[in-house]
């Protein structure tokens, strides 16, 4: 089996880059669907006990966990942001030009909430709505966006990715016993 060809740095960066605006994109107008459509802290059914919507300002991370330290987020978001835009140059590999860009797109969706929505610069709460009741936590259910959605998912790309050996420049980690075998001969 010939090896992929690996992308082009330009490449891997415009793939990062659409990738990254359209998810921005599909997350900021839901959001502003949510806000001018539905009604604050009140559960809008949709389908059962499976899926609603409900509207809601997440001053913390998943389940309000740290509502107090919303400042970390930023900082932690913004540092997300700079990691990826410093691993593009390094990236060859279309699989993972694709997943830091959906994971770019959905920090910064998350990362324009808490820059530029109340209470504050920095301290913004991010805009949440997607209610999955079934997903819970203690006895918080699951409310989220489509930002996070896309950040988890992108987060199980990316440890599924680093498993398989796949490396940022396109080429496979050699296994254990590969790499044994080349030291025998």
């Amino acid at each position: 089996m010939a090896p992929r060809p690996r992308l082009r740095p330009q490449t891997a960066g415009i793939i990062i880059a659409i990738l990254a605006v359209v998810v921005l994109a599909v997350d900021q107008f839901t959001k502003y669907l949510a806000l001018t459509g539905l009604p604050l802290e009140q559960l809008v059914p949709v389908w059962g006990d499976v899926l609603g919507l409900y509207l809601i300002r997440n001053s913390g991370a998943a389940f309000s966990f740290g509502s107090g330290v919303t400042w970390i987020f930023t900082l932690a978001l913004a540092a997300v942001v700079v990691v990826i835009v410093v691993l593009a140059v390094r990236i060859r590999s279309r699989a993972w030009a694709i997943v830091l860009g959906l994971l770019l797109g959905g920090v910064l969706g998350n990362l324009g909430d808490r820059l530029f929505r109340d209470p504050g610069f920095g301290v913004g709460h991010v805009v949440d709505f997607i209610s999955t009741p079934w997903m819970w936590f203690w006895t918080t259910p699951a409310i989220y966006n489509v930002a996070d959605m896309f950040i988890v998912t992108s987060m199980i790309a990316v440890a599924v990715l680093v498993v398989s050996g796949l490396r940022l420049d396109g080429t496979r980690e050699r296994g254990r016993r590969d790499a044994d075998d080349v030291r025998e001969d």
